[in-house]
């Protein structure tokens, strides 16, 4: 197999972590409110709460200090060393691309990262999580 496209194999592979990871942090919320009001425990499992609060205070810093995220770096460095261009790549690549990447200014990213950080805080004190050592 040829270096290029193990190059592009692995550019893809991170692209599905990131939008894993983007999953994580918009449906980890969605969960956590569901479970409040189904009353599911498992939502109030602090290592859960705890990798839930953490992903997003990362987004939130990284949108505070025009930090690209080190993901999205990676995976260019990638696609590049595969003689890539941006996106346009395989077909996961493409399509997963277009869910994650849109074309908006980036006080737009700024505003809305805060707010759903804000929402994981407040959920924080709405649906207590369990204490770590029990």
């Amino acid at each position: 197999m040829k270096a290029e496209v193990l190059y592009a194999l692995a550019a893809d592979a991170i692209l599905v972590t990131h939008v894993v990871f983007v999953a994580f942090v918009i449906c980890g919320l969605l969960c956590i409110v569901a479970g409040k009001l189904r009353a599911w425990s498992w939502v109030r499992n602090p290592w859960f709460r705890l990798a839930h609060l953490i992903a997003i205070v990362i987004v939130v810093l990284q949108s505070w200090l025009g930090a690209i995220c080190p993901l999205t770096i990676w995976e260019m460095a990638l696609r590049e060393r595969a003689g890539d261009t941006v996106y346009a790549g395989s077909f996961i690549s493409h399509w997963l691309g277009r869910i994650l990447y849109y074309r908006i200014p980036d006080w737009v990213f700024i505003l809305c990262y805060t707010g759903f950080g804000a929402l994981v805080v407040f959920c924080w004190f709405w649906v207590r999580p369990r204490p770590l050592a029990r």
